[in-house]
């Protein structure tokens, strides 16, 4: 084991939190989380005959770890599930979809709206999905709003203007509160109805507009009661209309999932008052070697994380890992008990066989569109193979270009694609470090040197096609580090911008590519790609170095406070337009030095 490994064991602490396995290149492989850290991460780095052969696969990649430590399990828990989301380890169980799904939002204002988002904030409003399935989501949207006619404006209400009802109001659809023909009291509670409805607490709405249409026209407020009568009456005949799933008209959820290979599929099925209200799936990728456990854990830490409302009781195919603490967890979030219920016979084992049939069948679907993509490769692809005269279609597409603006601060970067898409979790930068001057020759082998040393390091598959962002010079100095490496069979190009030529290897003339070619615009795409990304990442640089520059004529401001004053400010545009107050309230900058910065940007007489 090595020293650096073994001096950070031996430091652990043994309080609980999380901790994040990294490879030699920094990347987090995997996230976990421990009751007692000093334990656990020291579990993984020795020998024990109950390892399982991920923890084997895991090991051999570990260079580095760290560890985060909290005040309890269930804070840990909670970490462990935000970082797995933000990060996406290999080895850890993820959505496969990186969309996010849309929500209906019942809005916070004094007359709320029904709208259609994907973003949940904190803004008073009540959010209700995931929809997984957008058409689903539309016709439940129309019902709503044939059932209880909310407003569809943006009017800020109320308001001191004069405003005139619209369309809908003639038609039914809205009570038009922008002219005060509705109170916001009333409108408040069709808008709490809303909510009801879309919760699945049907009967108990019903229950609720009877007594309220008896009240009203008790009062002889008839039209208010004829409001609340037409609501109730279209809210009848849809409850007429649904089926009764288990006749306790108990509320839960079931969750079951079908996984093959590395691909899952995760469905829950809502029922409500024992009547089927929703049902939504997720697709998963997990390493083979994954125990069912901890795909149920993740996703219910990933699901009923962002829920309106989680159910006394969920019913599940098999016990999740660490099923105390998650049980825990759900019950704080739904601040009532959550029971995690493994059903082997009767009704509620028939209702879960119904959730699993779902996601065996969502699951051949996946599988099946999946193979028609691996036999349907874009035109672009197979024009490719065929213009360059290639052995098989070029499927993994990896191009290199150089930013060298001026004497010193040259970059290098590199743009991967699949199947013609960017495939941006693969971009990378480089800094180049070994060529002074402006030689774009050198810069482009040390970059692709760089990069091929590290598939090797990695024992990673090459690209099936290499770009070379430049004319012969550079195609000659990128094979020329290839073949110092012993790196055989792998096919590589250069693009002039000039005429957009095409260099191959061991030919004296450019391949002229017809321009109307699918093929030579996908290349020009990637190209410019790659142009791109190295340009942007230049500039991003050359701003930063400015800024440090500007800031060295300021007595006081040392490197650290550089980076403080860029962490909060970010320019130093911004920092000249800064109060004082502003300066005085910066971390790391004390009170003279604030001072100092803005009797800088702000001399006397100014």
């Amino acid at each position: 084991m090595k020293e650096k490994l073994q001096t950070k064991l031996t430091n652990l602490p043994r309080g609980p939190g999380v901790y994040l396995m990294k490879d030699s290149g920094g990347r987090i492989l995997y996230i976990g989380k421990a009751k007692i850290l000093k334990n656990r991460v020291r579990s993984y780095f020795h020998e024990t005959p109950r390892r399982d052969l991920k923890t084997d696969v895991l090991l051999s990649k570990i260079s580095d770890f760290e560890v985060l430590v909290t005040d309890s399990e269930m804070e840990a828990l909670i970490l462990e599930n935000n970082l797995i989301k933000e990060h996406r380890p290999r080895y850890n169980v993820n959505l496969k979809d990186d969309k996010r799904y849309p929500y209906l939002k019942i809005t916070g204002e004094a007359f709320p709206r029904l709208l259609v988002t994907r973003v949940l904030k904190k803004d008073g409003g009540g959010y209700f999905g995931p929809y997984t399935e957008v058409k689903l989501m539309r016709q439940t949207l129309r019902l709503i709003r044939q059932i209880f006619p909310l407003r569809t404006c943006g009017l800020k209400l109320p308001s001191r203007r004069k405003n005139r009802v619209c369309l809908n109001y003639h038609i039914g659809r809205c009570f038009g509160p922008c002219e005060n023909r509705i109170s916001e009291e009333e409108y408040g509670q069709i808008a709490d109805g809303v909510g009801r409805f879309l919760a699945g607490r049907k009967v108990e709405l019903l229950k609720e507009l009877r007594s309220r249409m008896k009240s009203l026209a008790e009062a002889e407020e008839y039209e208010t009661a004829a409001r609340v009568r037409d609501q109730l009456q279209n809210l009848e005949g849809l409850i007429a209309r649904q089926k009764v799933l288990n006749p306790d008209m108990a509320d839960r959820d079931l969750i079951a999932f079908s996984r093959e290979g590395v691909d899952a599929c995760c469905v829950t099925m809502q029922v409500r008052e024992g009547v089927l209200i929703g049902r939504q799936h997720f697709y998963l990728v997990a390493s083979k070697t994954s125990e069912d456990g901890e795909l149920l854990k993740t996703f219910l830490m990933r699901f009923y994380n962002t829920a309106e409302a989680i159910p006394p009781q969920i019913l599940l195919p098999s016990k999740p890992k660490d099923e105390p603490l998650v049980g825990r967890y759900l019950s704080r979030r739904a601040e009532s008990k959550v029971e995690l219920t493994v059903p082997r016979r009767g009704q509620k084992a028939r209702l879960l066989d119904l959730a699993s049939q779902n996601a065996n069948l969502l699951l051949k679907e996946l599988l099946a569109q999946k193979s028609e993509m691996k036999r349907s490769l874009p035109r672009s692809i197979h024009s490719l193979k065929r213009d360059l005269y290639l052995k098989n279609p070029p499927r993994k597409l990896a191009a290199f270009d150089i930013s060298n603006l001026g004497s010193n601060g040259a970059v290098g970067s590199l743009v991967f694609f699949v199947d013609g898409k960017p495939r941006k979790g693969e971009y990378r930068h480089f800094k180049i470090r070994t060529v002074e001057g402006q030689n774009d020759y050198a810069m482009i082998a040390e970059v692709v040197e760089r990069y091929f040393r590290r598939l090797i390091e990695e024992k990673r598959e090459f690209p099936d096609l290499t770009l070379i962002d430049g004319g012969k010079g550079q195609l000659n100095a990128a094979r020329q580090v290839l073949r110092n490496l012993k790196i055989a069979n792998v096919n590589i190009l250069a693009l002039a911008k000039r005429l957009d030529e095409v260099f191959l290897p061991g030919r004296k003339e450019p391949l002229m590519i017809p321009k109307t070619s699918s093929s030579i615009k996908l290349l020009q795409m990637i190209r410019d790609e790659a142009h791109r990304f190295a340009i942007t990442y230049h500039r991003k640089l050359r701003k930063k170095e400015s800024f440090k520059s500007e800031l060295e004529a300021i007595r006081g401001v040392a490197e650290k406070r550089k980076l403080d004053l860029l962490a909060k400010f970010g320019s130093v545009e911004r920092i000249r337009k800064a109060k004082l107050s502003e300066l005085l309230e910066t971390p790391g900058i004390p009170a003279k030095v604030a001072g100092t910065i803005y009797g800088h940007f702000h001399p006397e007489g100014e």
